[in-house]
C-alpha cells in the first residue's frame, strides 16, 4: 500500500475507492476526531483564546488504527467534506498523523464521480488555515457563549438550559412573532364579487369590486357599506370600459442551494431540515446503482453559490432538446447571480449525471432518497428551460357609478413548467382562465355578492420561513439551520404545532431575560454583523483570535452585571396543574420538565419529593396480554407503542394500534402514518388494508 485516502463517512469511502482502484487504501475518520472536550471550557481565555483538544472519547481506537496506516503508507492524502468543518477535521487529523501543513495532501471533491474524483486527486493542496481559523472562531465563541451563559439561565430559570448564538436569534424571532399575532387588533372589511357571463355566451367568470367608475379605489368598512353598494348597482348595465391583453413571460427558480433545498423540502415533502441533510449527504456520498455500482448522485450539498458548470450547462441542454424539444431550449444556458457575501467555492446543488433521472435510479434508492433526489433533479433541468409564456387579460367593467377588474391568463407556452414549478410557502389566488372578452362588450350579471372579511395577524414561522428568515437577516450559515431548529425544539424552546413553530413559555421567558440582560447576543443585527466578521476570517481579512476578543470582552463584562443585578433571583415558571392528587400530601400535582422530558411532580417539592412518569394511553387492548396500549419514546425521541405490563409483555410497535377490530379475523388493526394513513391487520396472511378516511374540520 502506497497511497492513503482519508474521508469521513464510510458509504463515501466505498464509493471513492471503486474510482481510486488497487493502489488506494481509503478510510473513514467517522467525522471529527479531535475537539473541545465536554465537561469543561477548553478554551484558555487569558492565553490568546486557545483551545485545548482532545482525541473525542470512544475514538481512541480509531485515531490509532489511522495512526497505524499512515505510517505504511507512502502519500496520505485528506479527503474530508469540501467546506469548514471539513477543512478543520483535515487539520485534526494533520495534526494526530503529524503531517505537515505545508505538504500539498488536501483534496476536495464536488461530486462523487469518476470526474469529480479525479479532478480532485489531480488538484491537491495545502491545508486552508484560514477556512480553520474561521471554524476555531466560531467553534470558540459557541464554546464561550454556551459555557458561561448556560449556567446563568440553568440558575436563573430552569436546570439543564442552554443558550448560543444563533439558537438565541432563532427563538427570538419565533417568540417577537407570537408577540406581533398577539398584540393583533383584526379589523373588518368586506368585498363584492359578480358572476358575469357575456351576453350570448355561457361561460361565466368572476369580477371583483374595485371602487368607483372614475377609477378610486374604494375599501368596504362594514355591511352597511357593502348593502349599500349592492342595492346601487341593482338592475345596473355591466359593461367592458377597458381592456389589456399581454404577454407575461415567467422564469424558472435557480437551482438550489443549502437553504432554498431546506425551504422546498419543507413546503413539498413536509421534511423537517435535518432529516433533508441527512438524505442529501447520503445521495452525495454515494449510492449503488444497478449497471453502475457506487456513484454520487448529487453535487456537494452544503453550498450557497448559484454556480453551474459548463459541462452540466451542456448536459441539461441536451437532455431538455432531446426529451423536450428545441423550443425548451433557451437561446443561452442560464447563468444564476449568487448573492452578496455567499460562499462561493462550491457549485449549485444539482445532480452529477443528468441523464440518471429519478425513475431511472428509482430502484436504487429508498423512498425518501427518491423523493429528495427527484426535487433536486427536476429543480435543475427546469432552472435551464426556456420561459412559460402566458397571454393575460386585464378587463374594466362598469356598472353603474362603480368598477369591477377582472384578470386571467392562459397559458401559450408551458417552457419550464412542464417539469417543474416552486412551491409557495402560502398559496396565492389561483387567476382563472377568462372566457374571449372585447372592449365594449356588454356583460350580463349572474350573481352578485357581498363577503365579510377580517385582516389576519402574520403567521407562525414554519421551518421553511425560518430557514428564509435566517438567511435573510444573515445569521447563522445555511449548513446550521438543521441544527439549530433540531436544537430550540429538543430543549423545549420552541414546539411544532402542525407544520408551525410555536414558542413555549420555557422559550418566551428566556427570550424575555435575554433581551433585558444580553441584549446583544439576541439583537438580529449584532447576530449578523458577528457573522460578517467571522467571514472576513474566512477570507484571510480578519485574524481570529481578534475577532473572537472583541466579541468576548463585551460579552464578559455583560454577564458580571446580570449576574450582580440578578443575585438571589429565580424565576419562576408557570405550571401545569394535572387531576392526579399527591397521594403522599394531598397537593394537586403539577407537570414539570426534566432533563428527560415531562413528568409528574408534587408542588411540595421538597417537602413533598412524590413524582410519576406521564403515561399517554392510546385506548388500545395489548393483543398480547390484553393490557393497556401506552405511547413511548425511544431515546432518539421517536415514538413507539407498548404494552404497560412491560417488562412482563413485551408487546411494541412503531405503528399505532387501534381500539378496532380487523372485519377479517377479528384481531387488531394498526395505523400506519404518511402523507395517506392506512389502517392495516398485522396478522400473517389477512392482508387486510384500508386508506384511512380524513376528518371533516372540527370532527373528533
Amino acid at each position: 500500500m502506497s497511497n492513503l485516502v482519508i474521508v469521513e463517512s464510510p458509504a463515501k469511502a466505498k464509493t471513492i475507492k471503486k474510482y481510486l482502484g488497487s493502489g488506494y487504501e481509503v478510510v473513514a475518520s467517522m467525522g471529527h476526531v479531535r475537539d473541545l472536550p465536554e465537561k469543561r471550557l477548553s478554551v484558555d481565555i487569558k492565553k490568546d483564546f486557545k483551545p485545548k483538544y482532545e482525541v473525542i472519547k470512544g475514538k481512541e481506537k480509531l485515531v490509532s488504527e489511522l495512526e497505524s496506516l499512515a505510517k505504511k503508507s507512502d502519500k496520505i492524502y485528506l479527503a474530508t467534506d469540501p467546506d469548514r468543518e471539513g477543512e478543520a477535521i483535515s487539520w485534526h487529523l494533520a495534526y494526530l498523523l503529524g503531517l505537515s501543513l505545508e505538504e500539498d495532501n488536501r483534496v476536495t471533491f464536488n461530486e462523487i464521480t469518476k470526474t469529480g474524483v479525479s479532478s480532485g486527486m489531480a488538484a491537491p493542496r495545502r491545508i486552508d488555515i484560514d477556512l480553520v481559523n474561521a471554524q476555531q472562531a466560531r467553534r470558540v465563541l459557541d464554546r464561550l457563549v454556551g459555557y458561561k451563559l448556560s449556567p446563568f439561565l440553568s440558575q436563573k430559570i430552569r436546570r439543564g438550559l442552554s443558550a448560543g448564538r444563533v439558537q438565541s436569534v432563532a427563538v427570538r424571532l419565533i417568540v417577537d412573532r407570537e408577540e406581533e399575532i398577539r398584540a393583533f387588533v383584526p379589523e373588518e372589511y368586506w368585498t363584492i364579487d359578480a358572476k358575469l357571463i357575456p351576453k350570448g355566451g355561457k361561460k361565466a367568470f368572476s369580477a371583483s369590486f374595485y371602487g368607483t367608475a372614475a377609477g378610486e379605489k374604494m375599501k368596504i368598512a362594514n355591511q352597511e357599506e357593502a348593502d349599500r353598494i349592492l342595492a346601487a348597482l341593482k338592475g345596473a348595465e355591466y359593461q367592458i370600459t377597458a381592456l389589456k391583453k399581454g404577454t407575461r413571460r415567467r422564469s424558472p427558480a435557480p437551482p438550489f442551494i443549502t437553504s432554498t433545498l431546506q425551504q422546498e423540502a419543507s413546503r413539498r415533502l413536509c421534511f423537517q431540515s435535518k432529516r433533508t441533510m441527512k438524505i442529501a449527504q447520503e445521495l452525495y456520498e454515494g449510492v449503488e446503482i444497478t449497471g453502475m455500482g457506487a456513484i454520487g448522485l448529487i453535487t456537494y450539498m452544503r453550498t450557497d453559490s448559484l454556480r453551474l458548470s459548463e459541462d452540466a450547462l451542456a448536459d441539461a441542454a441536451a437532455y431538455i432538446r432531446e426529451t423536450y424539444g428545441d423550443r425548451y431550449v433557451p437561446e443561452e444556458p442560464r447563468r444564476y447571480k449568487t448573492r452578496k457575501g455567499a460562499q462561493d467555492g462550491h457549485e449549485a446543488i444539482r445532480p452529477t449525471v443528468t441523464t440518471l433521472t429519478p425513475e431511472r435510479v428509482r430502484p436504487n434508492l429508498t423512498n425518501d432518497q427518491y423523493k429528495l433526489y427527484k426535487l433536486i433533479w427536476e429543480r435543475f433541468v427546469a432552472c435551464q428551460m426556456a420561459n412559460c409564456l402566458q397571454a393575460t387579460t386585464q378587463a374594466d367593467i362598469t356598472a353603474g357609478d362603480y368598477l369591477f377588474k377582472a384578470s386571467g391568463y392562459s397559458v401559450t407556452f408551458d417552457g419550464f413548467t412542464a417539469l417543474y414549478e416552486e412551491a409557495k410557502d402560502e398559496e396565492e389566488k389561483a387567476e382563472a382562465a377568462l372566457p374571449p372578452l372585447e372592449k365594449g362588450m356588454a356583460l350580463r350579471c349572474r350573481e352578485l355578492l357581498s363577503n365579510q372579511h377580517f385582516t389576519q395577524p402574520p403567521a407562525r414561522f414554519s421551518e421553511a420561513t425560518l430557514i428564509k428568515a435566517l438567511e435573510e437577516n444573515g445569521i447563522g450559515r445555511p449548513s446550521t439551520y438543521a441544527a439549530t431548529i433540531s436544537t430550540i425544539t429538543s430543549r423545549d424552546y420552541v414546539e411544532r404545532e402542525a407544520k408551525q413553530l410555536k414558542p413555549t413559555e420555557l422559550g418566551e421567558v428566556t427570550t424575555k431575560l435575554m433581551k433585558e440582560k444580553f441584549p446583544k447576543i439576541v439583537n438580529v443585527r449584532f447576530t449578523a454583523q458577528m457573522e460578517s466578521e467571522l467571514d472576513a476570517v474566512e477570507s484571510g481579512k480578519s485574524e481570529w483570535v481578534e475577532t473572537v476578543r472583541s466579541f468576548y470582552e463585551d460579552f464578559d463584562k455583560t454577564l458580571k452585571n446580570a449576574k450582580e443585578s440578578m443575585e438571589g433571583v429565580k424565576i419562576k415558571l408557570k405550571e401545569e396543574e394535572t387531576d392526579f392528587i399527591c397521594e403522599k400530601c394531598g397537593r394537586r400535582m403539577v407537570i414539570k420538565t426534566g432533563r428527560f422530558g415531562k413528568f409528574i411532580a408534587c408542588p411540595g417539592y421538597p417537602e413533598c419529593k412524590n413524582i410519576k412518569k406521564i403515561v399517554v394511553e392510546t385506548g388500545a387492548v395489548c393483543p398480547k396480554c390484553g393490557g393497556k396500549v401506552i405511547e413511548k419514546k425511544s431515546r432518539r425521541g421517536r415514538l413507539f407503542y407498548g404494552c404497560s405490563n412491560y417488562p412482563n409483555c413485551d408487546f411494541v410497535s412503531w405503528d399505532e394500534p387501534l381500539n378496532e377490530k380487523c372485519p377479517s379475523c377479528g384481531e387488531i388493526l394498526y395505523r400506519k402514518k404518511g402523507k395517506t394513513p392506512k389502517i392495516y391487520c398485522a396478522k400473517e396472511g389477512c392482508g387486510y388494508q384500508r386508506v384511512e378516511e380524513k376528518k371533516e374540520e372540527g370532527e373528533q
